[in-house]
């Protein structure tokens, strides 16, 4: 049974992620107007949270600039026309997906930047890119997180391997990842003693970052927080790709930390995030992440079946359950 202290008591390690501008942009293409993303930094700063992640390092030549909004790339110098030199306690962080940034080239050093945290996002597969990314971003002055991704569908020793090799790294939090939205919170507890191993081991820290294709992003997320994680991933009206993530709103309501306060977030909700829903982006719960989430499956289909408007669940069950 767990400490009631972990879910109860003020817990000083916490820290809170704010991926609205990454997660987000991921169903709107980055596509968000200056005001939305100035006044989203100043509601960060007011509620308490302690990072902001304003999107990806994506290549320049992998990816058209005309395709996207800034926050695919989060060039230092648009992050800067944001934050100025960000003289707050708020820190800045960007992902750095492996196969997908020019990470030498495009990440300059640390002196020559407003980001605080580089996060690296990786497959399994992926890992000896990865250490070479982080020991980059390291070598250059940045925290750095690792984000394994997809691990619901990974084998158990695979996973060890890869904290083990990520834990004589220099990374300094290991994420837990529930890409698929497909984790109960009995498997999250697994996954955070299987992490916390690890961590203990190599003296890192523990994230998590959910999805609510089950309606359990949240579940989830406070599940970790008793065992143990400290670092929280959330988003505004829990925007983010397909089912969508943990809402900002009901972890900070959630904390006992004093120093984070829900108001602002409301207050930005209300003005920003239903606008951005009555103009017609889309994300969140419904059947069809459901359905991808159930199977333990990408939610590129119902992604998919979202976009072309489709209303047959069933026979969209059919169609993903046949792929198994």
């Amino acid at each position: 049974m767990k400490e009631v202290s972990k879910l109860m008591g003020f817990r000083p390690d916490i820290k809170v992620i704010d991926a609205t501008l990454r997660d987000g942009g991921l169903v709107n293409d980055f596509r968000f107007s200056d005001s939305f993303v100035k006044e989203l930094y100043n509601a960060n700063l007011r509620s308490g949270v302690d990072y902001m992640e304003f999107g990806y390092r994506a290549d320049k030549e992998m990816f058209d600039v005309d395709a996207f909004g800034p926050c695919k790339f989060c060039d230092d110098e648009y992050l800067y026309s944001v934050v100025g030199e960000n003289n707050t306690d708020l820190k800045i962080a960007i992902m750095a997906d492996v196969g997908r940034c020019s990470y030498k080239k495009d990440i300059r050093d640390r002196s020559e930047s407003p980001v605080d945290l580089i996060r690296v996002a990786t497959y399994l597969h992926q890992i000896p890119t990865a250490v070479d990314m982080i020991e980059d971003a390291k070598s250059k002055g940045y925290e750095v997180s690792c984000n394994i991704m997809a691990i619901s569908t990974a084998r158990e020793s695979d996973i060890k391997a890869a904290l083990d090799i990520l834990g004589k790294s220099p990374v300094d939090v290991f994420y837990i990842v529930d890409s698929f939205g497909s984790l109960y919170p009995e498997q999250i507890a697994r996954m955070a003693d299987l992490y916390g191993e690890f961590a203990e081991k190599y003296g890192k820290k523990l994230g998590i970052h959910a999805h609510d294709n089950q309606h359990l992003a949240f579940a989830n997320t406070i599940e970790a927080v008793g065992d143990g994680v400290d670092w929280l991933d959330a988003t505004y009206s829990a925007m983010g790709r397909g089912a969508g993530n943990c809402a900002m709103e009901l972890l900070l309501g959630f904390l006992k930390n004093p120093k984070y306060n829900v108001y602002p977030v409301l207050q930005f909700i209300e003005k920003h995030m239903n606008k951005i829903k009555d103009d017609g982006v889309v994300w969140g719960y419904d059947l069809q992440y459901l359905m991808t989430g159930l199977l333990n499956q990408h939610p590129r289909t119902a992604i998919q079946f979202t976009k072309d408007c489709r209303n047959d669940y069933a026979e969209f069950y059919k169609e993903i359950i046949a792929q198994e």
